[in-house]
């Protein structure tokens, strides 16, 4: 078994490495994705099954892996397939991928990331402790931790996988329309004026005044909940 972890965690290390090492990391930023829309776009219309099953596969390793670009590639996703079809596939594959990120973390990265991350792990224990799924659904929600410090955090909780999938998934949702959306309203911009449309303007805003929103509203639920059971 222990064998087994080690050459997974090689294996692991070396796509990480040849993300670096090569560059690739530079086809996961806004500005390459956008250059390339044209491209990926008629690409698309050629050959829509595989763009969904090489994109699908791409943003699984990049959340699974840690990598810097989920975002990009949500936003990317929504200018290429458009908001309904991008909303399912980043959804399905941003969930599985920080799935496999907490799967790796309690299995294979418990002390290194005890030791990189203990005193937010305890935070994040402490809530689970006291709301259980709610505390995730909450984090999902209000990005207070990058969502790969999340990911690996749960990976040393007592949470089920398959309950970490459930409300990762719907706490993710949200925040995922929201970029997607932002993405296909970037895929409109022709021009300089075009980057003061009204859509695209109102999808950046969303993307900025989400955080709080949420925050807000949990607080007020958690409020009205405390006042309800002490009546």
């Amino acid at each position: 078994m222990k064998l087994k972890r080690i050459v997974i965690l090689i294996f692991i290390a070396g796509l990480i490495a040849a993300v670096k090492i090569f560059g690739l990391d530079q086809y996961l930023t806004l500005s390459y994705l956008k250059g390339s829309l044209d491209r990926f776009s008629a690409l698309y219309e050629s050959q829509r099954l595989t763009v969904i099953a090489v994109y699908f596969l791409v943003y699984v390793l990049t959340a699974s892996l840690s990598l810097p670009g989920a975002a990009p590639l949500g936003i990317a996703g929504g200018a290429l397939f458009g908001f309904q079809t991008a909303t399912i596939i980043v959804s399905f594959a941003s969930t599985i991928g920080a799935t496999l990120a907490c799967l790796t973390s309690r299995f294979l990265l418990r002390d290194w990331i005890q030791n990189r991350f203990g005193d937010k792990i305890t935070k994040v224990n402490e809530g689970i402790d006291r709301e259980g799924a709610f505390y995730l659904f909450t984090l999902r929600l209000i990005p207070v931790f990058p969502f790969w410090m999340i990911n690996l955090a749960m990976g040393l909780t007592k949470i089920s996988l398959l309950k970490f999938y459930l409300v990762s998934q719907l706490g993710m949702l949200p925040g995922t329309m929201v970029f997607v959306n932002a993405g296909k309203e970037l895929a409109k911009i022709d021009s300089v004026k075009d980057i003061l449309s009204p859509g695209l303007i109102i999808s950046f805003a969303l993307i900025g005044i989400f955080p709080i929103t949420v925050k807000k509203l949990v607080a007020l639920y958690r409020f009205k909940s405390g006042r309800t059971s002490e009546e």
